[in-house]
């Protein structure tokens, strides 16, 4: 019996496979087990395929809403915002009707949002600019010499009345949005409740934005309001597609409809003679089936909505197929607090997933039979060369070095060939040349590190030389700043300034200069660090010195001029710098604000803070050539122990080793807990408490403080 066989290289035992068994069996097995575990996951995978997608799609469809609403909804407190800060500043008198009426048909206008705003207050007196669908503006007016009526005007394009069109009575206090205000004393929102004037029409229901407005801080004078239809927002998820038969509602906590996608109107309006009732419909008593259905499973689930209290889905059956469903609580920090749901079926995504499911196992088992047929083939012609390549690798390892193979056919074993080949030459030349090639890689390896040597001569004689650069704007920039001496001696303000740059030259910038008895106190920050910002802030300083010199004391020509200056500088020197730059004029307890920078804190005696915003006083320095339009200025006046605090984001955004921002409010906390000591130890004690916030983290920006405190 014949327990051994012969091969090319003499005799193999029993017990080893061939190199065609070994390349051919793992292959076909390893095709065959991933078929089936494809076929087996494809059926798995298609039953958790639909509940996947539809969860997946229902939960981007709610956020989606929500964030539509959320921010469609806060664009009205913004605008109220706004027309607060302007009654603040001074720039808008709540008793001018007529100011009013102009400011706010700018607003109805411009603003991208229901364009009906008004204000009401404790005299009964109303005023209301709306514009209406039809592109028509009306002007809604009671006064104390109208009450109890309330005239209602067509304005013309130009914001005058043009016709008067009727009278109704009507008191602002006695609505559910002027007395929702009232009542909680803040910003916020009034219950959906039927607007007056659109009685008996599609968008006769809806939600007011309210603002409480105060007199001295305390007595309540009034409310800002403007009025949302559920219009809009019906719209849009009549416009948002979900799937074939999905849809979505937004609900109250209660469970009254507020807006579907498939309901017009989600209440019903009945009249009773001249009078008309609104009556919401309630989403689990609703003659929608699906809204009803969904309704129903979330209050089997949860008992009631008030008690959802976040993002919940749920899946349910109607009409023998399955329906997945998510809901999402809407919460604003105004009282906001709806819940939108979204549904969708089963059906509309079990077809396309089960089609594909069938389509992937059959190209499976067509891949399984092509690739078992072309493993074997392959397996056949990829072993006959390297035979070949086995046996002239015995003879190259027993010193027999000029060997040649050749191998055709398969280009990556004709390469491997090619490179076993190369190798023998290469191997067989180098016991002949590698004591050459040493000493010739000597000799590079030495040339190589004299150049790396000059270079690095040349480097540091370049460090040295912007080292001295740096080292004479750096000593310039410190001569310029204000001396304490100078300080010292403006007797009505006790001034004290602090700056520290990031780098060895900063980009922030403070002076304060006298000159007739008027205080000039400028700040501003540069873009960037280094030589160019260096360079900017010196030219700042003499640029306001100059103009302080020649006794120009009208702000807008002062800034402009200094921008026109600044603007040809940069110009010339082909730079992309600009920079924020407030001036500040102080003269027997008036001063004067101008220029945009960061927010400006006037300090009272007892420490109480407010802060001036200066995006609309001015526009950033070296920007453009003209900016006079721009240009504003505002007045505040100083009494004994107040005073001005400036600040550059270098505070504001300083770091700690967490990236967290030191913050403007944290500033303000330390400004005003240490207001009663002098300027200097209030400067001490904020850069102290920045310091101590960054923990050893690197500066990343100038630092620059001025407290001028009022004595």
């Amino acid at each position: 019996m014949n327990f051994s066989r012969k091969t090319h290289f003499g005799f193999q035992p029993l017990g080893k496979i061939r190199l065609k068994t070994a390349l051919v069996f793992p292959f076909i097995l390893q095709i065959t087990v991933a078929v089936g575990l494809v076929g087996y996951f494809s059926f798995i995978n298609g039953k958790q395929a639909v509940e996947n997608l539809a969860q997946q799609l229902i939960e981007s469809l709610s956020v989606r809403i929500e964030n539509h609403v959320l921010e469609y909804f806060n664009k009205s407190f913004q605008v109220l915002r706004v027309t607060e800060d302007n009654v603040q500043a001074g720039n808008l008198d709540l008793n001018d009707f007529e100011g009013l009426k102009r400011y706010f048909w700018n607003v109805v206008l411009e603003a991208d949002l229901e364009s009906y705003i008004s204000y009401g207050n404790e005299q009964g007196e109303f005023i209301g600019v709306e514009h209406l669908e039809n592109g028509e503006i009306q002007l809604k007016i009671r006064t104390i010499e109208t009450e109890p009526l309330r005239d209602i005007y067509r304005l013309d394009a130009q914001g005058n009345r043009a016709k008067f069109l009727k009278q109704a009575e009507y008191d602002p206090r006695k609505r559910p949005w002027y007395q929702v205000a009232k009542q909680d004393q803040k910003p916020t929102w009034s219950s959906i409740y039927s607007f007056f004037s659109r009685k008996n029409t599609d968008t006769a229901l809806g939600i007011s934005a309210v603002l409480p407005v105060f007199e001295d801080d305390t007595n309540f004078r009034g409310v800002l309001c403007i009025n949302i239809t559920l219009l809009r927002i019906t719209e849009f998820l009549k416009n948002l597609y979900i799937s074939p038969h999905g849809q979505s509602f937004i609900i109250e906590r209660s469970g009254d409809l507020v807006v579907s996608s498939k309901i017009e109107k989600p209440f019903k309006i009945q009249s009773q003679g001249e009078d008309t009732k609104v009556e919401r419909f309630s989403a689990n008593q609703s003659e929608d089936i699906t809204i009803r259905n969904t309704a129903q499973a979330f209050l089997k689930k949860f008992g009631s909505f008030a008690a959802i209290p976040n993002s919940e889905q749920v899946k349910f059956q109607q009409n023998g197929e399955w329906y997945y469903a998510q809901i999402l609580p809407i919460q604003d920090q105004k009282g906001l607090d709806w819940l939108v749901v979204v549904v969708v079926p089963e059906s509309d995504f079990m077809t396309e997933i089960q089609r594909n499911t069938q389509m992937t196992i059959g190209l499976c088992l067509i891949a399984l039979g092509v690739a078992t047929g072309m493993g074997i083939l392959t397996a056949s012609w990829i072993t006959k060369p390297i035979f070949r390549l086995n046996e002239a690798s015995h003879k190259l390892a027993k010193g027999e070095l000029d060997q040649q193979v050749k191998v055709g056919g398969i280009q990556e074993l004709e390469i491997l060939a090619n490179s076993f080949n190369g190798m023998a030459r290469t191997l067989k030349e180098s016991f002949d040349t590698l004591e050459e090639k040493v000493r010739e890689r000597t000799g590079q390896l030495a040339e190589a590190n004299q150049e790396i040597s000059t270079l690095n001569t040349r480097l540091k004689a370049e460090n040295s030389r912007m080292g001295a650069e740096l080292d004479v704007l750096r000593e310039m920039q410190q001569l310029i700043l204000p001396k304490p001496q100078e300080l010292a001696e403006i007797k009505d303000l006790d001034i004290v300034g602090y700056m520290e740059p990031a780098d060895e030259v900063g980009g922030d910038y403070y002076d304060i200069l006298t000159t007739h008895g008027i205080v000039t106190i400028g700040i501003g920050d540069v873009t960037g660090h280094g030589l160019e910002s260096g360079i900017l802030m010196v030219m700042i300083q003499a640029a306001v010195r100059t103009l302080k010199e020649v006794e120009e004391h009208d702000p807008v020509k002062f800034l402009n001029t200094l921008n026109r200056m600044i603007y040809y500088n940069i110009q010339r020197m082909n730079s992309d710098k600009n920079l924020t730059l407030a001036i500040l004029n102080y003269a027997e307890g008036l001063l004067s604000i101008s220029g945009q920078h960061e927010e400006i804190l006037i300090v009272r005696q007892r420490g109480n803070i407010e802060r001036i915003n200066t995006m609309d006083l001015g526009l950033p320095i070296g920007l453009d050539e003209d900016i006079a339009e721009f240009i504003s200025h505002t007045l505040i006046t100083l009494n004994s122990e107040d005073g001005v605090v400036l600040y550059t984001d270098g505070i504001t955004e300083a770091q700690n080793m967490q990236k967290q921002f030191y913050g403007l409010e944290k500033l303000c906390r330390i400004i005003s807990q240490n207001w009663h000591r002098e300027a200097e130890a209030i400067k001490n004690a904020v850069i102290e408490d920045v310091k101590l916030f960054m923990n050893g983290q690197k500066q990343f920006d100038d630092i620059t403080l001025l407290v001028i405190k009022k004595k």
